[in-house]
């Protein structure tokens, strides 16, 4: 009865899917809703799954440095791998969840110097905290409540002096002395000196715009007047003048007026004040988040001054009020009986058929992926379902527990780099696809690191074979028309390895194909090559319109062996789509026609073609057919009928010009 009682400030599990592990949360609420469920209000706490690879890697450089601080003794690798799963992230984020989801209790404590790491490894559902998680910033902090207990906080007791030794230390420096008990006024003319420096209190408020305002009335500033600021500056004029009543008179009233000594209570407007309660509300009593995110402007002094003071106002007593009758109305603890409905990860439930739970598949010879046993009296399916791996059940029970396997192995997602998928599944596509038994290991560092857009499979030359051996289980056209369809390649392995001594052992007839000799290419490349021509100093050359928005390709890409070497037209070279090098022009493996999107890591180098004055007088000569047929295959040669030039016209002979002139008659 008391395990399934749940109280506020119990650290629980919740569970929020079948697969995935327990969520730890903190009961800070207990609310009934109107329909009568009952959902708690829990703080969330962050395991190093949920956190990137940035922040373990820095969660792992605050271990060490525990470790070496602490003097801990020394433990295994597997120990350090079960000492992550215990280690949790304290949050500030707040939600919601239904009570029913509850699956038990569990221990968090924080992390101090004199525990030994070990001991939470010893001690069942109990996990640690050091480290603060915010999920908005991604941030990890120390956390400001850490108790300081240990031997670098112990105080330094110097040695007893002998008796008849003398004190050689000087007091001044040691401490300053701010009242003598041993003075010559009697404690009626002390008492009287209090009543005239509350009075002069009084009077410099009435005087002061600003305080008239916060206290317009004369009970508001004589109550001003009469706080502690005002008693200890009363205290403290009467020191420093030597507990002379009329040298301490005219300290309290100067030349210039009376003295005016406010507070934080004063000095705090009453926006000020309503932001401090909101922060309190918020983030209780830490005094560095409350300065930092709501009142930049003070300082840490001045805000722990005024935590006090406003402790000793009627408004806090009032909110201590309210506050308690809003717990008496709230629900103290629930209870939530043993969850016993069976997990849909179930391969095969006692008294059943193997098979349930849409298992079937599984063989007989896996075993747990945790720790390699063969026989459990239950097994659960784990990770990605075309893997078919499984737990037993006392690593299952861990794995739900504390989101990890007790051994570290390749399928855990060690690897992993980032939390944003964690909630998702265990695993990311990336590890799935890596840990493929058809994909070799020098693939999977590549695989890693691609991006969650493009990723590439490397196959290996078992898997090339299966794809022929086994046409008829793999169906590789089926299986690229639908992607998402998982394949099994564990059975589609073991057929292969069946089939493959079944298989014909005939070599297989390569076709010769004839390739010519070395020095054949090299003349070939040097007659084929163009030259470089300077350009011509004058209008510049255009441009295509393509070739604003992309940029332009390296200049090793100049003069390049055209794709067909017979395509030419009165001497000149021609490239794949019929025109001829020139001096700047470029060439391409794509086509600047068709515009595809790509994305930025795949989009291979863009190069642009620059048609000259010879290209386009070409183009002049070609019909709309031919054009046509020339882009379609771009690789044919294309021949161009050059028309011969128009014969010139016969000039007619004009008499030469004399110098008499033109007499026209009527």
């Amino acid at each position: 009865m008391a395990a399934n009682m749940y109280r506020v400030g119990d650290y629980v599990y919740f569970e929020n899917s079948s697969s995935n592990p327990y969520l730890i949360r903190r009961i800070e609420e207990l609310n009934k809703t109107a329909n009568g469920n009952v959902e708690a209000k829990v703080v969330c706490l962050f395991r190093r799954r949920d956190i990137s690879g940035n922040l373990n890697t820095l969660a792992d450089s605050n271990a060490r440095d525990f470790e070496e601080e602490s003097k801990q003794p020394a433990i295994s690798e597997q120990q350090k791998h079960q000492l992550k799963h215990r280690e949790l992230f304290l949050s500030r984020q707040f939600e919601s969840l239904p009570a029913t989801h509850i699956r038990g209790k569990c221990n968090v404590t924080l992390l101090n110097e004199t525990d030994v790491l070990t001991g939470y490894l010893e001690r069942e559902d109990c996990f640690f905290y050091s480290l603060v998680f915010d999920p908005v910033q991604k941030t990890l902090l120390a956390d400001q409540g850490e108790i300081r207990v240990g031997s670098k906080y112990q105080a330094e007791i110097p040695d007893k002096l002998a008796e008849g030794e003398s004190d050689n230390r000087v007091q001044e420096k040691l401490e300053t002395k701010v009242w003598d008990p041993d003075n010559q006024l009697k404690d009626s003319q002390i008492d009287q000196f209090l009543v005239v420096a509350r009075a002069v209190g009084t009077f410099a408020r009435a005087l002061d715009c600003s305080s008239s305002i916060r206290q317009p009335s004369l009970h508001m500033s004589a109550a001003a007047a009469s706080r502690d600021i005002t008693l200890f500056h009363a205290m403290d004029t009467l020191q420093k003048n030597g507990y002379d009543l009329a040298k301490a008179m005219s300290t309290l009233v100067p030349q210039g007026g009376p003295v005016l000594c406010r507070d934080e209570m004063e000095e705090w407007s009453a926006s000020e004040a309503m932001l401090f309660e909101e922060a309190l509300e918020k983030y209780g009593k830490d005094f560095n988040d409350i300065r930092q995110d709501f009142l930049p402007w003070k300082s840490l002094a001045s805000v722990v001054q005024f935590y006090y003071m406003w402790k000793t106002t009627d408004r806090y007593i009032q909110q201590k009020r309210l506050k308690a009758a809003e717990a008496d109305s709230k629900l103290k603890q629930v209870y939530i009986p043993t969850y016993t409905k069976p997990n849909p990860n179930q391969i095969m439930a006692p008294g059943n058929k193997p098979g349930i739970n849409g298992a079937a598949g599984f063989q007989k010879g896996l075993c747990c992926e945790s720790c390699h046993t063969a026989q459990s009296p239950q097994w659960y399916a784990w990770g990605p379902p075309n893997m078919q791996c499984r737990l037993c059940a006392s690593c299952w029970v861990y794995w739900k527990k504390y989101g990890g396997l007790k051994t570290p192995t390749q399928l855990e997602g060690a690897t992993r780099t980032g939390s944003d998928a964690a909630p998702r599944g265990h695993m990311t596509r990336q590890e799935v696809q890596g840990m493929s038994p058809f994909t070799s290991s020098a693939g999977r560092a590549k695989l890693l690191a691609k991006n969650r857009q493009t990723f590439i499979l490397q196959t290996t030359k078992l898997t090339r074979i299966a794809r022929r051996v086994c046409q008829d289980i793999l169906q590789s056209r089926r299986a690229a028309r639908r992607p998402y369809a998982s394949i099994n390649a564990n059975a589609v392995k073991a057929e292969c390895m069946i089939r493959l001594p079944k298989a014909s052992k005939s070599a297989v007839k390569n076709r010769p194909i004839p390739r010519p000799s070395l020095v054949n290419i090299v003349k070939e490349l040097a007659v084929q090559a163009p030259l470089k021509l300077k350009a011509p100093r004058g209008a510049p050359t255009p441009i295509n319109r393509n070739q604003a928005s992309q940029p332009r390709s390296a200049p090793a890409l100049l003069g390049k062996r055209p794709f067909d070497s017979g395509s030419s037209v009165a001497g000149h070279p021609f490239s794949t789509n019929g025109r001829p090098f020139m001096s700047g022009m470029r060439t391409t493996s794509q086509s600047v026609i068709k515009r595809q999107r790509v994305s930025q890591g795949d989009a291979p180098n863009p190069v642009v073609f620059v048609a000259t004055k010879d290209t386009r007088a070409l183009r002049k000569h070609l019909t709309q057919a031919e054009m046509r047929r020339a882009a379609r295959k771009p690789n044919i040669p294309v021949r161009v009928k050059i028309p011969p030039p128009p014969r010139p016209l016969p000039v007619p002979i004009l008499p030469s010009s004399t110098s008499e002139p033109i007499v026209l008659e009527d």
